[in-house]
């Protein structure tokens, strides 16, 4: 007899939408008779491994729809990337606690953490449905036009830079901010929706895209500095060499590592201080200023876009409907239909898993240091409503009269 038991585990950064989605799991599989439990694992699979479970189906309604609203992972999640035995190790916690139903939100690692899981399960002839819930605010799925948690990432860079460009015009100088995004310049490139006039910043944009050539930079930043009067500088944390080696890790003395042998980007200040000392040393600039957003971006509260809080609970209601009506396993896409509306598709987990999406070319402008409008029309539905706006003195100048 089936158990009708459904699990859903977090995994990777958090959002500030992924609990829209766990709450859509949750809601949506209420709606369905056979469903008896619905388990949530704290901390991702490693909570699975550890049978940290919580049994969400005791939870009421409302404080779930206040839980969706909130920013963060409200399970928990992890690190953990798994290899094939500790898959083995989910895929024998699921089967000795009648799992029938595995729903993993998370990103790259999260969609291929789902095929190995589901790949045993297969091979077990264990009755096993598993759905990959997208999410990452680096919006580097392949298969969808965009990533839940991506668009309220942006959203916060946009105003983010649009405030530093207010700041940097009343007190000029050179600022340098620095965003997450080790493969793809998605949410460096949407500072750009924080301009209005022509002059404003982010002057230079930096993606990892593209080739980072240090001379050229310091070029590029002399000859806006000298056009404006001041620079502001939109970095992504994953700029590299021609040979594909950060540059945080060729201008840093001590290079710190990740868990995964990955050099440390996020959560460091480094690359912004790097960057300002080489401006300040090769072009003798006084006033040069830099900031990481490092986390600020992820989970940042009061900073969310309405479409995507709607479409991270609507993935979530998705996954559940493709798991109970559909006969085969998959990632939840989301695919852009008309002007804006969107509708969503359930890939194969063997299109999504492993695999990073970059930026396109046609978002990227031909000197590498701007986007195009294209990538402005692409952005701008996701942002959702109320974008806040700056706006200018009209001052009419007064004659001088001692230094005519």
């Amino acid at each position: 007899m089936p158990s009708g038991k459904i699990l859903v585990a977090q995994g990777g950064g958090p959002t500030a939408v992924i609990n829209q989605s766990l709450v859509g799991v949750v809601l949506e599989s209420r709606r369905f008779q056979h469903v008896t439990r619905v388990y949530g694992a704290l901390h991702g699979v490693r909570g699975i491994i550890n049978e940290e479970f919580v049994d969400l189906t005791q939870e009421t309604s409302h404080n779930l729809e206040l839980v969706a609203a909130t920013p963060s992972s409200a399970l928990g999640s992890t690190r953990d990337k798994p290899d094939i035995a500790y898959c083995q190790q989910i895929f024998e916690v699921l089967r000795a606690h009648e799992i029938e139903h595995f729903f993993y939100i998370g990103g790259n690692d999260s969609s291929d953490t789902v095929r190995i899981v589901s790949e045993e399960a297969h091979k077990a002839g264990y009755p096993l449905r598993c759905i990959h819930i997208p999410k990452t605010i680096d919006n580097d799925l392949v298969g969808s036009d965009h990533t839940p948690g991506f668009p309220s990432a942006a959203r916060f860079v946009a105003q983010a830079f649009a405030g530093a460009n207010l700041d940097n015009a009343a007190l000029p100088g050179v600022y340098v901010g620095v965003v997450m995004g080790r493969h793809a310049g998605f949410l460096t490139a949407a500072s750009a929706l924080g301009k209005k006039f022509p002059d404003d910043g982010p002057h230079l944009i930096y993606l990892p895209e593209r080739v980072f050539v240090l001379e050229n930079f310091l070029a590029d930043v002399k000859a806006t500095y000298e056009k404006y009067g001041r620079c502001v500088i939109a970095v992504s944390e994953g700029i590299h060499d021609a040979s594909g080696e950060p540059i945080a890790s060729l201008l840093a003395k001590e290079v710190e590592r990740d868990a995964h042998g990955n050099v440390q980007l996020s959560g460091t200040g480094a690359l912004a201080d790097l960057l300002c000392d080489e401006i300040k040393a090769k072009l003798g600039i006084k006033r040069v200023r830099g900031d990481t957003f490092g986390y600020l971006q992820r989970s940042f509260i009061g900073c969310v876009s309405d479409v995507d809080q709607r479409e991270a609970r609507e993935v979530g209601e998705k996954a559940v409907q493709f798991a109970m009506w559909g006969d085969r396993d998959g990632s939840v896409a989301i695919k852009r239909t008309g002007f804006y509306s969107v509708d969503y598709e359930l890939l194969p987990l063997t299109d999504v898993a492993g695999k990073t999406r970059t930026m396109e070319d046609e978002f990227i402008s031909a000197s590498g240091t701007d986007v195009t409008d294209a990538f402005r029309l692409y952005l701008r539905p996701l942002l959702g409503s109320g974008m806040p706006d700056a706006f200018r003195l009209r001052a009419a100048k007064v004659a001088k009269v001692l230094k005519p």
